[in-house]
């Protein structure tokens, strides 16, 4: 039997989703996705029972024969190359360990697995270029607009890190913006913090936002400066990078009806063209991603400029 089967994984600080995916064709298998809650600053035994626990779920659907290995979506920093934890701010209990040798002993198979590992919002990215928003595209950049502000640049669905192009590891987060940095503008935050300062008001987030957005002129505008924001910020590299489309993904995409326009015409102001999607796939963007880094081809593009730490 050819071994076509990955298992792919998001993790994030408070749960684990992983499900099996035939890479052969690139396609979600749902009956073996299984996910599990947890906090992130529990002790690494219980943080990795509760990893194994959703994984053994989802190898009990999987014929031993097809499977290649596990492919992981998790945050930074992280020693992607040699499956290493370096996280202080998430996952404080699991720092210097090696995950592969923690979580293996706990998984149902009698082998040790192969495990391999990828950033999220790249892994996210991979998903969406492969199969998602960006498939039939060479040059595709992916944000992701939640809690933080993640990008990635893929030419060929291989992730670029290094270049003229493209800021250090696709990241744009950190950079200067405005008066501070881009991920201040460009996340959960800024909505909270902007609609306080106008109103002295505490929201929840930018879904409670969308609810008042009909009715409240100001909270359509913040929508609208965010979508202005947003092309500043991305023109320069879309222009450098020489994108051939923008595929949006994280909580904020349900407000692309609200900034769409702003996004757009801005950005033919500062001279560029480049059409702005939302994602497709969601959160399966990081599964079908992480599950494709066991295809041995890919893995070796990839691994070749992954983070040195």
């Amino acid at each position: 039997m050819k071994k076509a089967i990955a298992i792919g994984v998001d993790i994030g600080g408070t749960h684990i989703t992983c499900c099996a995916v035939n890479i052969l064709e690139g396609v979600l298998l749902q009956a073996t996705l299984s996910r599990e809650s947890y906090d992130h600053e529990e002790p690494a035994h219980l943080i990795f029972q509760r990893w194994a626990t959703a994984l053994n779920h989802t190898l009990l659907q999987v014929d031993e024969k097809a499977l290649l290995g596990i492919g992981f979506a998790i945050p930074g920093p992280f020693d992607y190359r040699n499956g290493i934890s370096m996280m202080l701010h998430k996952f404080k209990h699991l720092y210097n360990m090696h995950i592969p040798t923690c979580l293996n002993t706990l998984l149902m198979e009698e082998r040790d697995l192969p495990m391999r590992f990828l950033n999220d919002a790249t892994a996210f990215a991979v998903g969406e270029a492969w199969q998602g928003a960006g498939r039939n595209h060479e040059r595709v950049v992916v944000i992701t607009l939640g809690t933080g502000f993640g990008s990635a640049f893929l030419n060929g669905g291989i992730p670029v890190v290094s270049g003229a192009d493209v800021p250090k590891e696709g990241c744009l987060w950190h950079l200067p913006f405005k008066n501070g940095i881009a991920d201040d503008y460009f996340s959960t935050r800024w909505f909270v913090e902007t609609y306080k300062k106008q109103t002295g008001e505490t929201i929840s987030g930018v879904k409670a936002l969308l609810d008042k957005a009909e009715n409240e002129p100001f909270v359509k505008s913040m929508f609208e400066i965010f979508g202005q924001h947003l092309a500043e910020c991305m023109a320069p590299w879309l222009r450098q990078f020489g994108a051939e489309i923008l595929v949006v993904g994280g909580n904020i995409v349900h407000a692309l009806p609200l900034l769409k326009t702003a996004y757009e015409e801005h950005l033919q102001k500062l001279g560029v063209s480049v059409p702005l999607v939302a994602s497709k796939m969601m959160e399966n963007a990081a599964l079908i991603g992480s599950a494709r880094l066991m295809e041995d081809t890919f893995w070796e593009k990839v691994s070749a400029d992954l983070p040195t730490l």
